[in-house]
């Protein structure tokens, strides 16, 4: 409607989210270029380039592939962070872990294998063809 220069369009903004509510039930793979936040169910995989935030009524079962994660909730499955994971005092987790960094708080719950190196397995940029112009993102 209005033409400048200066202004930019709504698809730039580089804090886009995806949030899955409470009560909300999910049954099938999800794929991302933006940050999620899950508060509900999914049964599926997830595979994301940015930040993935499970609270703390969330639960997943299915791998995961994402380039950071905070968890509070339940996971069953592999999880993949290029950057750093966070599993907080409320995650219950069943499954394996590659990452690159690892925090854990004092009540966490982890079952299965960790693997932390310089590179996750699978580079997470690899997985998701990402815009270059895009490529910051924020949480």
């Amino acid at each position: 409607m209005f033409k400048g220069g200066n202004s930019k369009e709504v698809n730039d903004q580089p804090n886009k989210l995806n949030r899955f509510v409470e009560g909300t039930n999910i049954k099938g793979d999800i794929v991302s270029e933006s940050n999620i936040r899950i508060d509900g169910e999914l049964v599926g995989n997830l595979t994301t380039t940015g930040k993935l935030v499970i609270g703390p009524t969330g639960k997943i079962t299915g791998d995961i592939t994402c380039l950071n994660a905070d968890i509070e909730g339940k996971v069953n499955g592999t999880i993949k962070v290029d950057g750093v994971l966070l599993l907080k005092s409320t995650t219950v987790f069943n499954g394996n872990i590659i990452t690159n960094k690892i925090g854990v708080e004092n009540g966490a719950e982890f079952t299965g294998t960790c693997s932390m190196n310089g590179n996750s397995a699978q580079n997470i940029q690899e997985t998701i063809p990402v815009n270059k112009e895009e490529s910051e993102l924020v949480y």
